[in-house]
């Protein structure tokens, strides 16, 4: 089975150079560049633009704004035209500088990201199928937040600020799915970092749809897929680009601003692929400096929750809100001191500092219009040739993994009400109704339960990979004196996850076809402060985002 999906990955990254759109006149680019095939967006063998489903057979747009429709009675089309000015667009400083100014509350600036997601985001010409579920409760947090407002007491800078979660984050008062009918019910506790974004006064705005079991279930489906959501488009084009995935609906929420910012989660590729793919910043932490805790799991070697935003800056926001020790969590790290993640960066970051530039990569000339830039801000740029190194047996880590830790979440944060333990278990209510459940099948569940891996053939596989992720990337930093590395998109995800380094996607262009792309900064263990810094200072010098035209 194993040899199987790895000749499916290669056949996936095979197709991605010569896939054709069938529903638009743009011929699709040949791609300059090919992805690893180790990451979990390189499993499926599937087009993008195959649908054998747009709209959610589970669910309606009744469903998601039952309880919300009657406290939006009160904001209009004239107060959603009123305020776009001072919120569509603005990042998070701005967003409160605004708000600081008196030209919104924070029950405005909620009512507006509902408003234009129940205007936008499903069932209409221009849908995206990017949100799951609003929560019922956010409006009356929000006017208690305005009330809180002028204390003197010191406001972490995500105060009132509505966040989408990963809808495989746990958050009390919405259901948490992981886009699966059988979790349909799954009410359960906050999630470790959904209580730290709560605990600095954030906003829980309602979930966002993914992948479904964040991309390790059909193993020949498009990403962005859920039973439960529906098809996730990108908003920078609507069924002729791909979304990225697992955090789909996360990466298009913030594109589509339809919200401040988001949670995704990353196994492999899984953050750094929507953000780099809807033309946001994505940043996939350090194994452990991000807690796991109540959130859907597929490995816990690998995984990790993260932010998707519109700016750097923003990034280093809501990292800084997340992050933190859990003692529940066995890879949490305790860094001992406080970071200040958010602390504007020095314009110099980058003065000084050499970085690898992959040789392959070279081609693309999106990657070396951002070398340039790079340089521009006195950053040295070293051509290297990549470490010869392969990432044996990833998928029975991820297969065996997963045939562990899903059984262990639903025992320990899903709803008690839902009997069903084990892949197993949900491959058998899968089959009840496969037409609503499984469309495209369950092909990569069916090879958890077939890997027959224990448990020291999967410690075998967890040191051999740790050894290959870390050297592919240490070996030419210490060669070459590197600071850093840089790749396009999620193009190196699978050897950042299994080294554990952090990696940090920036909008860097747009192909000729208008597909966005991104510049991949990845470092070593917990440099997330170094990565920020140097991210921001090339997303100010490049000024590379642009909207999608149609959502403004």
């Amino acid at each position: 089975m194993r040899n199987i999906l790895f000749l499916l990955a290669f056949l996936f990254v095979l197709s991605c150079k010569n896939s054709k759109p069938t529903d638009t006149k743009i011929p699709a680019k040949n791609s300059e560049t090919t992805q690893d095939s180790s990451g979990l967006s390189a499993i499926s063998t599937k087009d993008f633009r195959e649908f054998k489903v747009l709209d959610s057979k589970n669910l309606t747009q009744e469903e998601i704004w039952e309880a919300i429709n009657p406290q939006l009675k009160d904001f209009t089309e004239e107060d959603y035209n009123r305020l776009k000015q001072f919120i569509l667009e603005k990042d998070i400083t701005d967003l409160q500088i605004n708000r600081t100014r008196n030209k919104f509350t924070y029950e405005e600036l909620t009512k507006f990201y509902l408003y234009r997601i129940r205007k936008f985001d499903r069932e209409n010409p221009l849908s995206l199928n990017s949100v799951i579920a609003v929560n019922p409760n956010v409006i009356e947090e929000a006017k208690l937040r305005d009330r809180d407002f002028r204390n003197k007491r010191r406001k972490h800078p995500i105060f009132g600020m509505p966040i989408l979660l990963k809808d495989n984050v746990n958050a009390s008062n919405m259901a948490t799915t992981a886009g699966a009918v059988v979790l349909k019910d799954n009410f359960t506790e906050d999630a470790f970092i959904v209580n730290k974004l709560k605990s600095n006064e954030a906003l829980i705005l309602g979930k966002a749809n993914l992948s479904e079991w964040a991309y390790f279930f059909c193993g020949d489906c498009p990403s962005g897929y859920s039973a439960v959501g529906g098809q996730t488009l990108n908003p920078y084009g609507r069924r002729i680009i791909d979304t990225g995935g697992s955090s789909s609906g996360s990466g298009v929420s913030v594109a589509a601003n339809f919200c401040a910012a988001a949670i995704g989660s990353e196994t492999s590729g899984s953050i750094l692929s929507p953000a780099s793919q809807n033309s946001t910043v994505g940043l996939k932490p350090t194994i452990g400096l991000v807690s796991r805790s109540g959130i859907v799991p597929i490995s816990s070697t690998l995984d990790t929750a993260g932010p998707i935003t519109k700016t750097v800056r923003d990034n280093a926001i809501v990292l800084d809100a997340i992050y933190g020790y859990d003692k529940s969590d066995l890879k949490s790290l305790d860094t001992k001191k406080s970071q200040a993640y958010y602390e504007k960066p020095s314009l110099e970051a980058l003065k000084g500092k050499r970085f690898g530039a992959p040789k392959r990569l070279l081609k693309d000339t999106l990657y070396i219009n951002a070398l340039k830039v790079i340089k521009s801000q006195g950053a040295e740029i070293v051509e290297i040739d990549e470490e010869q190194l392969g990432l044996p047996n990833f998928l029975s880590l991820l297969n065996l993994d997963m045939k562990t830790d899903l059984p262990i979440y639903m025992e320990s944060y899903a709803n008690k009400n839902i009997g069903l333990r084990t892949v197993s278990d949900i491959m058998a209510f899968n089959l009840k109704d496969s037409i609503k459940t499984m469309p495209y099948g369950q092909n990569l569940f069916k090879g958890i339960v077939n890997d027959k891996g224990d448990a020291e053939y999967l410690e075998r596989i967890k040191d051999t990979l740790s050894i290959n992720g870390k050297q592919y990337f240490d070996n030419p930093m210490k060669t070459h004196n590197l600071d850093g590395f840089l790749s396009i998109n999620n193009y190196h995800a699978g050897f950042a996850a299994v080294a554990e380094y952090p990696a940090l996607t920036v909008p860097m262009g747009y192909t000729g076809e208008g597909v966005p792309k991104g510049l991949t900064f990845i470092g070593k263990r917990l440099q997330e402060k170094q990565l920020l810094e140097w991210a921001y200072v090339y997303e100010q010098a490049s000024k590379a985002r642009i909207a999608p035209r149609a959502y403004n």
